[in-house]
């Protein structure tokens, strides 16, 4: 089979294509023939060498890549519950795998694999699951009935945003001037420009400050200012962790598939109380071509790649 993986870690040009043999699931695994995964941030920052640079995985000689995943069960091992030819998508959570879902055979752990939305294409299947269970577990670490979402026209703010709001919350959002429009529409109640002091903004129209922060564009200690005092600030892997002032607690999420989370989510696109928005689709022969796209930013919806 085809897969892309990283070896030399110098950045999009790193991504290379191979030939490889079709993996096999062990007991508890279950095998996808892919129909589509999105390319993700993270997938840039192993390509690049960066989580090895901040330690957080070690060094190997080859990293698969690719996070989201949507396609058919091939096969299962004993114990897999999933049915052949069950619709799923699923999320490869873990860092350190040769193989990873950007090729045209993934073999998953079952416990992060769901059945796919019903009504929903594959495609659009693949866009949702890192994004949205990191955006999740973000937004239910937040107490209170206020939150800031910085970052929040990118993929984790974005599905924030909308979570928030399904959740009833009132929702701040921050982003660029160019993407108020969208993140209206994702469901926030108040927009603050991301060049402005965003504490201030955000005191003008709550002055207390907020309940909680996710802090999507991890700004840090700037969002925490915002938050009042005993109040949470999510904070999402990448920067440093800023201190807890004020008691405020500080919580920081890494994503890990829940698949009853997944599964929430999953329903929630069913019921279009998420989106699935797609930039563009490449076939995987031209993934080089979508790391540099998202490598160069700007990019609203997701990248996706068929094989």
């Amino acid at each position: 089979m085809r897969a892309l993986v990283a070896r030399r870690l110098n950045g999009p040009e790193a991504v290379e294509l191979i030939e490889t043999a079709v993996p096999e699931p062990a007991a508890g695994q279950v095998r996808i023939k892919v129909a589509a995964a999105a390319v993700n941030p993270v997938d840039l920052a192993i390509s690049s060498g960066a989580l090895v640079e901040v330690g957080l995985t070690a060094p190997r000689e080859q990293f698969g890549l690719g996070w989201d995943v949507a396609g058919t069960v091939d096969a299962v091992g004993p114990g897999c519950q999933l049915q052949i030819g069950t619709p799923v998508v699923g999320v490869a959570d873990r860092l350190a795998q040769s193989l990873k879902t950007h090729a045209e055979y993934v073999v998953l752990d079952a416990g992060t694999v769901t059945e796919a939305p019903h009504g929903v294409e594959l495609e659009r299947a693949a866009t949702y699951g890192l994004n949205g269970l990191t955006a999740l577990q973000a937004v239910k670490a937040v107490r209170g009935e206020t939150v800031l979402i910085t970052g929040a026209a990118g993929g984790v703010g974005g599905y924030a945003v909308e979570l928030a709001k399904h959740f009833n919350k009132t929702v701040i959002a921050s982003a660029a001037p160019a993407d108020e429009d969208l993140v209206r529409r994702l469901g926030a109640d108040h927009f603050i420009d991301r060049n402005d002091d965003l504490a201030a903004a955000v005191r003008r129209i709550a002055p207390a400050g907020v309940d909680g922060v996710v802090d999507a564009a991890v700004a840090g200690i700037g969002a925490q200012e915002a938050v009042r005092n005993g109040g949470r600030h999510v904070h999402l892997q990448g920067g440093p962790r800023p201190p807890h002032l004020r008691g405020i607690t500080v919580e920081q999420v890494f994503i890990h598939v829940n698949q009853e989370q997944l599964a929430e989510l999953t329903q929630l696109v069913e019921k279009n109380v998420i989106s699935t928005r797609i930039a563009d689709t490449y076939e995987l022969g031209d993934a080089q071509q979508a790391y540099k796209r998202l490598a160069e930013g700007g990019v609203r919806g997701r990248l996706v790649l068929a094989p």
